[in-house]
């Protein structure tokens, strides 16, 4: 693979990640979620009475990132009002109904120590476009994205290191895929195994973590809200030699059917998610 050239890569590298803006897309529909999210967005559908959007903002803040930019779209206006009433469903508080001050908190629950910046990106704007529209709040030389539906163990701190040391534009996070379909062993006629849903040892799909120095948003991204973030960009950036892969072994789900979410759901109230590392 290409050494980078780009001169931003070397001089960003001792940005702390509390600085590091990540920009999470949370516009889409969730289609093919509709049992769950037939009345809310896609990132707003719990896991464990939590958003998955919490999930994942949780799992950066780990590894010491709080700054977050919101892509919006789809029912926006649910994701704005979860923030704004965070603390009045997290904390204890007294309310004078009778005067015009505010409430008096005796409590503020969990406490995060998160900056986010929400951003009105489109209702149906592809996703390359999204980022482009959220450029003015990537206030660092690099930023991280992904999206509002995927979640795993990931060790986002060996992605950024992998994206330093890589010294290209992007960064990709990369995982084994899970088959659709049981996996079956056959000896002499005979099943030995059966496997209800295993992960395939060969080969490697987008995991949905992103590291990108901020000149990607200058040179592979337009205001086009019909280009995908996937197909031209991303294929751009890798003919030029620009893009790290980081490869992630453990635990990975999309969360893009009713399956899925089930199953993210069983995990957390087996007490086995495997993506918590942090303590209540």
């Amino acid at each position: 693979m290409t050494e980078a050239t780009s001169p931003d890569a070397t001089s960003a590298a001792a940005v702390s990640p509390r600085d590091i803006p990540v920009v999470i897309l949370c516009g889409g529909m969730g289609t093919r979620l509709r049992e769950a999210s037939e009345k809310l967005p896609k990132p707003l559908v719990d896991i464990g009475g939590r958003p998955i959007l919490w999930h994942i903002m949780k799992l950066y803040s780990q590894h010491g990132f709080r700054k977050f930019v919101l892509c919006l779209g789809y029912k926006s206006e649910m994701i704005k009002r979860y923030f704004l009433d965070y603390r009045l469903n997290a904390g204890d508080f007294t309310i004078n109904l009778s005067t015009q001050d505010e409430p008096e908190f005796h409590s503020l629950g969990v406490q995060e120590d998160w900056e986010i910046t929400f951003v009105e990106t489109g209702l149906t704007t592809a996703t390359a476009a999204r980022i482009f529209r959220v450029a003015q709040h990537l206030d660092a030389p690099r930023f991280c994205l992904t999206y509002g539906d995927g979640i795993g163990d990931v060790d986002i701190t060996k992605t950024l290191k992998d994206h330093e040391a890589g010294g290209r534009v992007a960064t990709v996070t990369a995982v084994h895929p899970s088959s659709r379909y049981g996996e079956m062993h056959v000896e002499d006629g005979a099943v030995v195994e059966f496997n209800e849903k295993p992960t395939l040892a060969d080969g490697w799909v987008n995991g949905g973590f992103f590291v990108f120095e901020r000149e990607f948003v200058d040179r592979y991204l337009e205001d086009d809200p019909e280009v995908m973030l996937e197909s031209k960009p991303l294929q751009r950036v890798a003919r030029d030699g620009q893009l790290t892969l980081s490869a992630h072994e453990g635990y990975w789900l999309g969360m893009d059917t009713f399956r899925d979410w089930t199953e993210l759901n069983k995990l957390w109230d087996a007490g086995q998610a495997p993506w918590k590392t942090w303590e209540d």
